[in-house]
């Protein structure tokens, strides 16, 4: 009896202390957790912050974090100032043609590196993953000279058409399309099926969670792009929003008007917070599905 129930406490120890163990672990994991997104918000709440505030206020106090008087002037001023619902409209038209690019140009693309054999299939992939380590500066100079090439310069095309296929969505898709079976495919083929009908009708349907995946990322990139489009855009009538507000901004006797800028970050920050809520729960199973971590 003996030589039996010593195991058997010794095991029932060993639980205990493991359950003593994750009774002390999962609260000091939820607390940095906690911790981890409160740092992260800080910056968003001061911007909310000040964007309620008078440009007097954040002026004489530009480090606090509550107002002392809430004031919607800033968010007024915004919409009533000029070319602004031109920029908002710019930025529209570069985004919906950066993300209808990506997912069926990127989804195109990751899906014939993934599903088809062709001569050269090796060396675009592998040119497709140098574009992912070369620096965008590195290419500024390059896409500015094409773009001027072929009179694109100052036009919303111009603006959107080097992020019309990114290459992280390229590899996103191919990614997933790897985890997608072969023979859903080959029986579509056997039907009689052409290869746009297959990609189309059977492959994009599937690839939702990739799709949603590239479409918040590529949004993201359109929406909150300042450099390229402000060196493209030549006139006020091709500036998206971004670029809009900061010329707005220190229009007058180059002195920053911070409430009108806090408040324009604000609608810049909605439009992809939207959007994220939406697609959220696709995007992490496209996330999971590519093998990115």
């Amino acid at each position: 009896m003996t030589t039996i129930a010593a195991p058997r406490n010794v095991d029932m120890a060993d639980e205990r202390t493991r359950v003593r163990r994750r009774s002390v672990a999962r609260p000091l994991l939820y607390g940095a957790l906690v911790l981890c997104a409160l740092l992260t918000l800080l910056p968003f709440v001061w911007v909310l912050s000040g964007s309620l505030r008078s440009l007097d206020e954040i002026r004489s106090d530009p480090g606090a974090w509550l107002p002392h008087r809430i004031t919607l002037d800033n968010f007024v001023r915004l919409f009533r100032t000029e070319g602004f619902g031109g920029f908002l409209v710019n930025s529209i038209v570069v985004a919906v043609i950066v993300v209808a690019g990506n997912i069926v140009a990127a989804s195109a693309a990751g899906y014939a590196l993934a599903k088809l054999d062709f001569a050269g299939k090796r060396i675009a992939f592998g040119a497709v993953m140098a574009a992912l380590m070369v620096p965008f500066t590195t290419v500024f100079v390059t896409q500015f000279v094409i773009t001027v090439d072929l009179g694109l310069a100052d036009t919303l095309t111009g603006i959107a058409l080097p992020g019309a296929a990114l290459p992280l969505s390229v590899f996103i898709m191919r990614q997933y399309a790897l985890s997608v079976p072969d023979e859903l495919l080959e029986a579509a083929r056997i039907d009689g099926a052409g290869e746009l009908r297959v990609f189309f009708r059977i492959f994009l349907p599937l690839a939702g969670p990739a799709v949603a995946t590239i479409t918040i990322m590529s949004f993201l990139y359109s929406w909150n792009n300042f450099i390229w489009p402000l060196v493209v855009a030549q006139s006020t009538s091709t500036y998206t929003l971004p670029v809009g507000l900061a010329a707005t901004s220190q229009a007058a006797s180059h002195v920053t008007d911070y409430g009108l800028m806090l408040a324009g970050a604000i609608v810049v920050m909605l439009p992809v917070l939207v959007l994220f809520l939406f697609l959220q729960r696709y995007f992490v199973q496209g996330v999971a599905g590519t093998g990115m971590r």
